[in-house]
């Protein structure tokens, strides 16, 4: 893949991963509430779990790629609509604080890493990103998509891991007074939403060329 995709796409990555969701809500949880190292390990087995999605990408859209290039545009477009629908809706959001239980049950770090990765794999909204965010970046010319999809996933959950442990060294530290803090909450909401916003955008414009 050409360098300008690679770059858009990493900036993308990080703009989308220091951005809370589940995952990250559930890092906040245990760090908070249990201290640094276990949100470090519960990132650890976030990264796990997100592999799961990845994998199923890589033989999804590659299925789809070797069927027809219709069937994959038709993915395509369907992923930037689910990118805008996203960003407006998180544009919408009415939230204005955290609701995290920082009163939970304290476990092992080993039972930590397992349920970072049942955290992560079962939740179907990540694998369905995936399959909206992971094609608007793909080199269709030169070939390789499977290949390109395994970087691309890889490059986004090392990223997203980076991000998850410094968040748990940050909130295992001031993590009541972020989790309050209504301001905090209104940007992040508002950085998500025009990220996705601008990323469906940039598909569709992309597309019409």
């Amino acid at each position: 893949m050409n360098t300008h995709s690679f770059w858009l796409f990493a900036l993308a990555s990080l703009m989308l991963n220091i951005t809370p969701g589940n995952d990250m809500l559930y890092v906040i949880a245990r760090s908070t509430g249990q201290g640094i190292k276990a949100g470090i390990v519960s990132s650890l087995g976030v990264m796990v779990g997100c592999m799961v999605h990845i994998m199923a990408a890589v033989a999804g859209l590659s299925a789809i790629i070797a069927q027809s290039a219709p069937a994959f545009n038709i993915v395509k477009y369907t992923g930037a609509a689910y990118l805008i629908y996203l960003g407006v809706r998180s544009l919408n959001s009415k939230k204005r604080l955290f609701h995290i239980n920082v009163d939970i049950q304290k476990l092992s770090y080993k039972k930590l890493f397992w349920q970072g990765i049942v955290t992560n794999a079962l939740n179907p909204k990540v694998a369905l990103f995936f399959l909206a965010f992971l094609p608007q970046f793909l080199d269709m010319k030169s070939g390789n998509t499977q290949w390109q999809i395994l970087f691309l996933g890889t490059w986004f959950d090392v990223s997203g891991t980076v991000v998850n442990i410094l968040v748990a060294f940050l909130f295992g530290k001031i993590g009541n007074w972020l989790t309050h803090s209504a301001r905090f909450v209104q940007w992040q909401k508002r950085i998500t939403g025009a990220i996705l916003i601008g990323l469906g955008i940039k598909v569709a414009l992309s597309s019409s060329k």
